[in-house]
């Protein structure tokens, strides 16, 4: 199953339902024409087999950079250029302080978007103290407060939404 990314940032991820094994006792208590029943298939109400996460949430950015990775399966390994790396800063600050969130806007503004997609997957795929750190380069270089680490991780799937289009 693959993961699916909603508009409204969130992403719904494959979870595998654990596996469970009647114990002895259990087994000896089933009734007869059970008793020698396979008993490794999954109970009559299996949990659910997928899970919402939120930006923000432990796993998400993993989840994303996954998703990403979904879109073009053959896409070489992501490689990070200084200039990518700016105009990604870029990006990501226009997005967030856009009144109305314009997130085709901004990337039609980019020079490159290739190299902007490029350096934001490569944020991703650093986990969550890599999307930290780029959103305090991006205070740095931008002005302001860096952003929360949901927020810039949100902005970062809907770029690259908006560049897998």
């Amino acid at each position: 199953m693959d993961i699916v990314r909603n508009d409204d940032g969130t992403l719904v991820v494959p979870v595998t339902p654990e596996r469970r094994r009647d114990t002895d006792d259990a087994r000896a208590e089933a009734p007869a024409e059970s008793a020698g029943a396979e008993t490794d298939a999954p109970p009559a109400e299996a949990p659910p087999t997928t899970r919402v996460l939120h930006p923000g949430e432990g796993g998400y950015d993993e989840a994303l950079a996954e998703w990403d990775l979904q879109q073009n399966p053959d896409r070489a390994p992501v490689v990070s250029t200084v200039t990518g790396r700016q105009e990604a800063m870029t990006l990501v600050h226009a997005v967030a302080t856009s009144p109305d969130h314009d997130v085709a806007q901004a990337v039609e503004a980019v020079d490159d978007p290739e190299a902007s997609g490029e350096a934001l997957r490569h944020v991703l795929v650093g986990g969550v103290h890599s999307v930290e750190d780029f959103s305090a380069e991006v205070a740095e270089a931008e002005g302001g407060d860096p952003l929360p680490t949901h927020q810039t991780t949100k902005i970062i799937g809907e770029v690259l939404a908006e560049l897998d289009e």
